[in-house]
């Protein structure tokens, strides 16, 4: 049965377990290249593994106080919907490490993954940039910014005419033996962490 163009389920909400907006202060972040994702052979949506390739890393951004952000939006095209997906977060610091990050990011193709509020179902933690990757698109610091200390506003979104043919990817890891948990799989993303 194909899910692209059939429905094939429906949902009701309940109060056992409702709706929860945003998501937590972290994104993990990495190079498009440097983690093979596999995919569930039956469900193109969720995402079983991220392999290192050689010794790749992710890099963990972390936040405070609801200072990130995640957005899909559908746009309909002539070959299909499109999302576009975009991430935003920001960096308190200057240092001319901080500002390497930021040219490797608008420069280079990332993936992120973020971690839904709202933990119940296989999306608790979502994958962006699956097919396109993401780039930084946006970076702007006003010093005199009380918010966020005169730091980094940043955005990652799709590359130009790069739009995603799926919404953001379920990210659901199995341990070695055993069903994939939310525990289980954000053990399995910590420890590609640097």
């Amino acid at each position: 049965m194909s899910i692209y163009n059939k429905i094939n389920a429906g949902f009701s909400l309940g109060a056992d377990a409702p709706i929860t907006s945003g998501i937590e202060d972290v994104v993990y972040i990495f190079n498009e290249n440097d983690i093979t994702l596999t995919y569930n052979p039956t469900n193109p949506l969720l995402v079983t593994g991220l392999t290192a390739v050689s010794a790749a890393k992710v890099y963990k951004f972390e936040g405070t106080n609801n200072s990130f952000n995640a957005i899909s939006k559908l746009s309909k095209t002539q070959v299909g919907p499109r999302y576009t997906e975009e991430i935003d977060f920001n960096i308190a610091g200057l240092s001319t490490d901080v500002k390497a990050q930021l040219m490797a990011m608008g420069y280079g193709r990332v993936r992120a993954v973020v971690i839904n509020n709202y933990k119940t179902g296989d999306s608790a933690i979502e994958l962006f940039g699956a097919v396109n990757g993401l780039i930084l698109t946006e970076a702007e610091r006003n010093a005199a910014d009380e918010g966020i200390e005169g730091g980094y506003k940043l955005k990652l979104t799709n590359p130009d005419k790069l739009k995603e043919p799926y919404p953001p990817r379920a990210v659901s890891i199995a341990p070695e033996s055993g069903t994939a948990t939310y525990a289980s799989t954000l053990a399995a993303l910590e420890d590609l962490v640097v």
